[in-house]
């Protein structure tokens, strides 16, 4: 099985895709998060892993969005990965030179604090992933330039390590999912993610149809609403239960919220992540 992941090497997705890996499997690197879930939908790869939230920055917005818009793929799997960020320079560059700093936007919100005290005068510039933006600025060889980034691609791409964990909270994890062309069968122990909106000018209609979750005693773990890029004020609201959807009572409780929704998507069931599971 092929399982593309936000590349080059060295990312945190890397990471992720290596705890989704089984041994004969192989890891494919691809340049953006859109190029990762159409890798998928053209049979290029067979799983795509997705960042989804971080502990620290929230939600990843464009990737939801992807989820929303731009996808029928179904979540099979989600891990989480402990984040710990990295100052790198090249070789010989010192934090006190540093006028510019590359990193992906999540990182920069994720280390915010480091920034602002130890190089408050830094420009940011974004780049697509962590690794990239530290394989950018030791090919540069500037010793003025540097990036945030893992470890690991500080190892990979010959950069030289300034400051470590330089993340505001060391607590700092992100959750990834896995996307296929079908969700998991039950395991006993599992999530369901859905995706729905309210019908228009109907009061309650969010009440009404998280209610139906309450009456049947089901935990929900998530709710967040995203813009639905029409109208102002139009929402998609995104939600993940305990339980599969093909148990019993998940299924009797999702047709229920189907018949009050406007629009209702199961983005799939899939095992719940077990803390153990942290390390590839």
């Amino acid at each position: 099985m092929k399982i593309a992941y936000l590349g080059p090497p060295g990312t945190f997705s890397e990471q992720a895709a290596l705890l989704c890996r089984a041994e004969e499997d192989e890891l494919l690197p691809l340049a953006s998060f859109p190029a990762v879930v159409s890798a998928v939908e053209t049979g290029a790869a067979q799983l795509a892993v997705l960042a989804i939230e971080n502990s620290i920055e929230g939600s990843v917005n464009a990737n939801l969005d992807l989820l929303i818009h731009e996808t029928a793929l179904k979540i099979c799997r989600e891990v989480v990965v402990p984040v710990h960020h990295f100052l790198v320079g090249v070789p010989g560059a010192d934090v006190a030179t540093i006028r510019d700093v590359h990193s992906h936007p999540q990182a920069f919100g994720q280390c915010r604090g480091f920034l602002t005290t130890v190089l408050p005068g830094a420009r940011e510039h974004a780049a697509l992933s962590t690794a990239g933006a530290v394989e950018d600025i030791v090919r540069t060889g500037d010793r003025h330039v540097a990036a945030i980034g893992p470890e690991l691609a500080a190892r990979i791409y010959g950069g030289e390590i300034l400051a470590r964990n330089i993340e505001d909270n060391h607590n700092n994890v992100t959750r990834f999912v896995a996307l296929a062309a079908e969700d998991q069968p039950p395991t006993g122990t599992d999530k369901t993610s859905l995706c729905l909106s309210v019908r228009a000018n109907e009061p309650g209609a969010l009440y009404e149809i998280l209610g139906e979750l309450a009456v049947d005693k089901i935990q929900m773990t998530k709710l967040e609403s995203r813009p639905a890029k029409g109208l102002l004020g139009e929402y998609f609201f995104l939600i993940d239960i305990e339980g599969h959807r093909l148990d019993q009572p998940i299924a009797e409780v999702l047709e229920r919220m189907r018949a009050k929704a406007d629009v209702f998507q199961i983005w799939g069931s899939y095992p719940r992540f077990q803390a153990e599971q942290t390390q590839p």
